[in-house]
This record gives structure tokens, sequence and C-alpha cells, in this order.
């Protein structure tokens, strides 16, 4: 089973065991298990990366702007997080993108009640129906269905239309009345930003969905307009494809681009010159055994830290951009 191009049998799946007695306790064993014992392999690089970084292994306690890391996974931290999410903890940078977004938010004491947030691409993610559990108000977004259609995300149950599909995939997180009450969606276009968002929320944050943009520079774009959208003192929490093959060639294509290591220098360059801080970056690439295992087609749950996409072996990287209090941004 392919976690990317089977999500509707996974979300199938998923839907049954719960239901089962007992089903949903030994799923979570069983990952236990697993992750204990792939924790312990030795695995062997099977294809060349990049050395990016002498830093200290980055962590979740106090999140900066990093990469995807076996270690972080490995913590009682992670553990937590995924037991709010009710995901098996396992080597799954997807799960990792969840699990960071959550704590940078929580460490920047973003998760209150009161607190304002705004998510881009939200598809069937989970994080609306959780940052909503802590209490906060959050506006969920993602591009109109036609659009969604002709990308595919519609056939891959990574496209929401309505509250009804953001809530399906927090109904396990949240209640309906709450998640209903403390939730609004709106179609948005991420190249196409409405100003009337700017300078409105607490918190900002998209999961993997910048890349679809349609180019390189549509996604760093993004990530501005995104940042404009921030109270002072407001942070911006994004993630995205990362490079680990080279700093020169990578894939750009309508459908999916590849950032490298000379694109995010570049864009943290461009914050800070617009009034933004953004959290050191930290491109230390994991020194656990795991960490060298680079998953084919057709991807497997875990380990799925390091993939090869088109010729490049990827991970993800995160982004935390704060916007100074009482400083107007350019």
């Amino acid at each position: 089973m392919n976690i990317i191009t089977d999500r509707h049998l996974i979300s199938a799946l998923r839907s049954y065991v719960i239901k089962v007695p007992g089903a949903w306790w030994l799923y979570h064993l069983f990952w236990r298990i697993r992750i204990a014992i792939e924790s312990r392999l030795i695995f062997k690089a099977t294809l060349p990366t990049l050395k990016f970084s002498e830093d200290k292994e980055p962590s979740l306690e106090y999140p900066s702007s990093q990469l995807c890391t076996a270690s972080q996974m490995m913590t009682p931290l992670y553990r937590f997080w995924c037991h709010k999410l009710d995901s098996p903890a396992r080597f799954s940078r997807k799960q990792w993108e969840f699990v960071y977004i959550l704590q940078a938010l929580y460490q920047s004491d973003m998760l209150n009640e009161g607190k304002q947030g705004l998510g881009f691409g939200c598809g069937r993610e989970p994080l609306a129906g959780m940052f909503a559990s802590f209490g906060a108000r959050v506006t969920a977004t993602d591009v109109n269905p036609e659009k969604a259609k002709l990308s595919g995300w519609v056939d891959t149950m990574q496209h929401a239309s309505n509250l009804d599909d953001l809530y399906s995939a927090s109904k396990h997180i949240i209640s309906k009345n709450a998640f209903f009450e403390r939730v609004n969606f709106k179609e948005v276009d991420m190249n196409d930003i409405s100003q009337s968002f700017y300078d409105q929320y607490d918190f900002v944050w998209s999961a993997c969905a910048l890349e679809h943009l349609g180019s390189l520079e549509h996604g760093l774009d993004f990530i501005k307009n995104s940042a404009r959208c921030l109270k002072p003192g407001g942070i911006a929490v994004h993630t995205t494809e990362f490079n680990l093959s080279s700093n020169e060639k990578t894939l750009e294509s309508k459908d999916c681009s590849i950032y490298r290591a000379k694109d995010i220098n570049k864009l943290i360059a461009d914050l800070v010159v617009m009034g933004y801080e953004v959290a050191p970056l930290n491109l230390n690439t994991g020194d656990k055994s795991v960490d060298r295992y680079v998953d084919l087609p057709p991807y497997r749950f875990s380990p799925h830290l390091k993939l090869e996409l088109d010729k490049y072996v990827v991970t993800s990287v995160g982004l935390i951009i704060r916007r100074k209090a009482n400083l107007d941004v350019v």
C-alpha cells in the first residue's frame, strides 16, 4: 500500500479498525514494537546525500528552523503529541511535520483561548481541530474544488471543500460542537492571498503545501505573503520539501518543487529585510542509523524520513517566522 496514492484506502481501514473493540489498542502496540525494532536496525546509505551543517542535531523541545530527523521522533515529547493526535509514533516525515508545527506554536504560547490562527492548504489534516481543542479560533483554507480536482488532490483525499471534510480528520480529537464553534473554512488560492487577511492572525501555518504552487518562486512568495497575515508578535510555521542531493540542481515543476539550502537561505535574508525574525536554520540531517534510509516508491509508512523524489533525495524542513512586535513590515 502506497501512503501517497492510497490515502482513501488507509482512511477507510482506519475507520474500520477504530470500531473493532481492542483493535485500535493492538494497532498502537504494533507500532510501539515496530519502531523499537526499526530504531535498532542497521541501515546502509543507499543513495548519497550532502552534509550541510556541523550544528548540533535539532531538537523538538526548543524547535528552530530545522530538518526532520529520527532523534526527534525518539523522544517522550514526540510521543506526547502523537498521543494527542491519536496517531502511533513512527518514523514518518509527514507525522513529524504535524508534530513540529504543534510544538513550535505551543512553545510560542499560541495554542490558547483567544488566539486566532490561519491555515493554508489544510486538506484533511488534523491540525485545525487540534488547535481548536486548545481553545484557539481557526480559519482553515484550501483551494477551490475545481483546481484541486485538476491537481489530483481530491482523488487522493488531500483536499477539503467544507468544514465537514476538515472535521472528518479531527473528530477523534475534538467534539463536533466545539469544532464548528471555533473553526471556519474559506476557499483561498495560496498564490493570491487577499489583503483582507493581512495583520489579522496570531499564528499562520501550512504543512507541505507550498511546494505545489507551480514553481520555487511561487512557494517563496507565498511564505512572504502569508507572513503579512500575522499580527505584530505573531508566528508563522511552514514545512516543505528539502533537497538533500544538491544545492544547485533540483526539481521545479507545476506539480512539485524541491527547495535547496540556497533557496531557504535567500528566503530568510528576504524576510529579515521585510522586518521579520526567522528562527536559526539548523540543517543537520541526523546521525541515527534510520536517518540513512531512503524510501523508494511505492512509499511505506515507516521508515519514511527521507525519500527519493524524481532523482533527488528529499526530506522535510520546517521554518519558524516571527513578526516583530510593534514593527511595521515592508
